[in-house]
C-alpha cells in the first residue's frame, strides 16, 4: 500500500507529522487527534512543542521512530515555509507534504527553484484564525465550516491532492480549489487589503484625545478589530504577496485621490453626485459578499433591544426569541456610554421583524426600531 494513499471514505489514517506548533499547527493536531488520527509534533521552540503535547495535540516527533507518515503538515512562518517543505519532502519520501501558509505562488516558485518533488506537494491555506496566537490559543474545532483552499500545481499527483483534501474535510472545513496565482490574487483583496486598511485607520487613533475616542461605536470597533494582528506575521504575508497587493492598492489610491479632489471643492458642480457614486459603489460591493452559509446575499431587518448590564440578560432574551419562534440571523452587541445598559442589535427576516417587535414589547423588553 502506498504510504500516502487515503483509505476508506477519503479520511486520513495517519500517522500525520505537524511541523510547527503555533495556533494553526496545534489546532490541526487537536482536530486530527479528536478523530483518532496519530499525530507527531515538532517545533523549533521546545516550549511551544511541549505545550502542544501537553494539551493533547500529538506526541513528540522523536516518538515516530522508523514509521513513515502518511502526511506532513508544514505550519511554519511564510518566509521559511519553502525550505521546510523541501526538507520534509526529502526526509519523508513516502509522504504527502502540504503547507498552510497564507501565500502560495512565491512558495511554489521557490520549491521549483530548489528542484523539490512537486508530485507529493500541495499548497493549502485554511482561512481560519484567531486574534490570539500560539499553541495555548489552539482549538480543535477552529476549521469547522471555514474555507480551506487547496492549490495543486501541474506536477501534483491525484493521490497527493486527495490526501490534502482529506486533511481539510476531516477537520470540518469547506474545500475550494484554486491555482496558486488565483489564490494569491483573491486573498490580496479579501484578506490582505482589509488588514492594511484596518491598520492604517487604527494608526490614526494614536494621538486622538480620549474624550474623542469615547464617542466611538461599533463601526470603528468593527473596522479596526483585525488591526490587533501580529505585525511579524503580516510583514511576511504582505512581503510574500506584494505584487498582488500593490495592484489593488493602486486602485485604492485612485479612489482616494478622487475622493480628496471632490472634498477639496465640496460645493463644485457634480461634487455631491460624485460622493453619492462613491458610497453607492461601496453599497454594491458590500452586497456581493456571500450571505448565510455561503449562500446568496440576503437583506435582513434590524432591531435593537436594550438589556440591563447584569448576568443572564442576553441568554434570557435569546431564549424568549426562540419561544416566539423567530430565528436570529445575526447579532451585535454594544454598550451605552454613561448608562449600565447594553444594546443588542438583532437581524431577522423582514417578514418576522414587526412580529418580533410586538412580541418582545408584550414581554416587557425595551425595543428600539
Amino acid at each position: 500500500m502506498s504510504a500516502f494513499k487515503s483509505q476508506g471514505r477519503g479520511h486520513l489514517d495517519g500517522p500525520v507529522v505537524v511541523l510547527g506548533t503555533g495556533l494553526l499547527g496545534t489546532s490541526i493536531g487537536l482536530g486530527l487527534r479528536g478523530r483518532g488520527v496519530p499525530v507527531f509534533l515538532s517545533d523549533p521552540s521546545p516550549t511551544n512543542q511541549a505545550v502542544a503535547v501537553d494539551i493533547g495535540a500529538g506526541r513528540p516527533l522523536a516518538e515516530l521512530g522508523s514509521s513513515s507518515p502518511q502526511l506532513v503538515v508544514v505550519a511554519a512562518p511564510p518566509d521559511v515555509t519553502a525550505d521546510v517543505v523541501c526538507q520534509a519532502l526529502s526526509d519523508y519520501p513516502g509522504a504527502v507534504v502540504v503547507d498552510i501558509a497564507s501565500v502560495k505562488a512565491d512558495i511554489l516558485s521557490r520549491l521549483r527553484s530548489l528542484g523539490a518533488d512537486l508530485s507529493r506537494y500541495v499548497g493549502t491555506h485554511p482561512m481560519a484564525g484567531r486574534e490570539k496566537s500560539g499553541p495555548v490559543a489552539a482549538r480543535g474545532e477552529l476549521f469547522t465550516s471555514m474555507p480551506w483552499v487547496v492549490c495543486p500545481s501541474e506536477e501534483t499527483s491525484g493521490a497527493a491532492l486527495q490526501v490534502a483534501r482529506s486533511l481539510a474535510t476531516d477537520l470540518g472545513a469547506v474545500v475550494s480549489q484554486f491555482s496558486a496565482d488565483e489564490h494569491d490574487e483573491a486573498v490580496a483583496l479579501v484578506s490582505h487589503l482589509p488588514q492594511i486598511m484596518s491598520s492604517l485607520l487604527a494608526s490614526r487613533l494614536q494621538g486622538t484625545p480620549l474624550h474623542a475616542l469615547s464617542l466611538a461605536g461599533n463601526g470603528l470597533r468593527d473596522v479596526t478589530r483585525i488591526a490587533a494582528s501580529d505585525p511579524t506575521l503580516w510583514v511576511q504575508i504582505l512581503g510574500g504577496n506584494a505584487a498582488k497587493v500593490v495592484e489593488i492598492l493602486y486602485g485604492v489610491r485612485e479612489d482616494l485621490n478622487r475622493l480628496i479632489g471632490t472634498l477639496e471643492q465640496p460645493s463644485a458642480p457634480g461634487a455631491r453626485l460624485d460622493l453619492a457614486q462613491l458610497i453607492s459603489e461601496g453599497n454594491a460591493g458590500q452586497a456581493r459578499i456571500p450571505g448565510k452559509h455561503g449562500g446568496p446575499p440576503q437583506a435582513y431587518s434590524w432591531l435593537t433591544v436594550l438589556v440591563d448590564d447584569r448576568p443572564g440578560q442576553i441568554a434570557q432574551l435569546l431564549t424568549e426569541i426562540g419561544e416566539i419562534g423567530v430565528n436570529v440571523e445575526d447579532l451585535r452587541l454594544d454598550h451605552s456610554s454613561g448608562q449600565n445598559v447594553g444594546m443588542v442589535e438583532l437581524s431577522v427576516l423582514p417578514n418576522k421583524h414587526d412580529h418580533l417587535i410586538e412580541a418582545l414589547n408584550d414581554r416587557g423588553w425595551r425595543v428600539l426600531q
